[in-house]
């Protein structure tokens, strides 16, 4: 055989193997490192900090992948010189035919989100249909909000504590649901293109006036309620000059277990949660991080985390190793409910007040 059958198992894990042996051909430490983490994929995602960096990296990336027979098309990025730089015929399709000195630059999808090339943010994207108001349909609708960031983890978390209520009251999956829960839903569903008119996520993960990072720090929140828990995590960063910035990384925000569990425990599954977080950003996260803090409101949590002697139940030993294999217990903290930006992540929030909440963060992506 002289090809791989499209479509057997094996195809993706020797596409990705043939893509990353590509990376034998250069020498530039660069070009290997964005072959290896940064496709995913057909798509590559790689941020630079300067116009010329990016536009040397493009060319690397294509003359590297032309000698292995891949061949880099649908290139776009958020800043001109650099778009200038790729050859027409390798551009995106929809900014082929664009005036780059004055056009604006279009809407682009990047690994599912949808990315306003031109302002350099993320929007929400709503593809929801018309659904009948049953479980189902209120599952069909949930089912198809694509957040993989937690980035609106609060204003998506009521229908599914709703979900969830009809669910305890064992009501059918094509039953039409109680006029006040029927209220709740319709009220949300109508704010629901809210959220595609005005949320809006900044990309870069730091301001233009920032400048050599000094310290960066990820921060990591957990909290837990009656109706749900979750954890929420910043990047902390610190420049040279001593300015500070910190930018929302991610968020998870999870519905309570139908069978009731004691709130220390939740807030002890929500602390799990913020570790799994910190493993994926350290991962994931490109710079150096000097240093992992996590914070809870539950002083349960934390003796659990500190106590070496005690054998606890199954339940609480799990989450125990989970912890303190993927964290130091110096690390955890304490503070009040009211300055914890996880207590939206357990409990939820109407969309009209979650759009009010203080949006963080603030360059050049390259992607084909």
């Amino acid at each position: 055989m002289t090809v791989h059958i499209f479509g057997d198992t094996s195809s993706p894990s020797c596409a990705n193997f043939a893509l990353k042996k590509s990376s034998d051909n250069t020498s530039d430490l660069s070009v290997k490192n964005t072959i290896s983490r940064n496709f995913y994929v057909d798509d590559m995602l790689k941020p630079t900090s300067t116009v010329t960096e990016g536009k040397t990296l493009a060319e690397g990336l294509i003359d590297t992948c032309k000698k292995s027979g891949f061949k880099l098309t649908k290139w776009i990025s958020n800043t001109r010189p650099v778009l200038e730089a790729i050859p027409e015929e390798q551009r995106a399709t929809e900014v082929k035919n664009l005036d780059l000195e004055q056009d604006d630059l279009p809407m682009e999808h990047a690994l599912g989100m949808q990315w306003n090339v031109e302002s350099d943010v993320f929007e929400f994207r709503n593809r929801t249909k018309e659904k009948p108001t049953t479980r189902r349909g209120i599952l069909g609708v949930v089912s198809s909000l694509y957040d993989p960031l937690g980035m609106a983890a609060p204003a998506l978390l009521p229908p599914k504590m709703l979900l969830q209520q009809l669910c305890k009251a064992k009501l059918g999956w094509d039953d039409d649901i109680p006029g006040k829960q029927r209220k709740v839903w319709e009220k949300w569903l109508s704010d629901l293109p809210k959220l595609e008119e005005s949320f809006i996520v900044p990309r870069c993960i730091k301001p233009e006036y920032f400048g050599e990072v000094d310290v960066a720090q990820l921060h990591h929140f957990a909290d837990a309620s009656e109706n749900g828990y979750g954890a929420v995590s910043y990047l902390r960063l610190i420049d040279k000059s001593g300015n500070i910035h910190s930018t929302l990384m991610m968020a998870k925000a999870r519905v309570a277990p139908l069978k009731q569990i004691s709130i220390p425990r939740l807030e002890l599954t929500a602390a799990t949660i913020a570790v799994r977080l910190n493993k994926l950003l350290r991962k994931e996260v490109d710079l150096p991080i000097d240093e992992s803090v996590f914070w809870t409101k539950s002083r349960t949590v934390l003796r659990y985390i500190n106590n070496d002697t005690t054998r606890f139940h199954t339940f609480v030993a799990n989450r125990i190793a989970v912890i303190r294999g993927g964290s130091d217990p110096a690390n955890w903290r304490y503070l009040n409910t009211s300055e914890n930006p996880a207590d939206e992540c357990s409990r939820g929030q109407k969309i009209d007040v979650f759009l009010k909440n203080k949006k963080d963060g603030e360059v050049v992506l390259i992607s084909c």
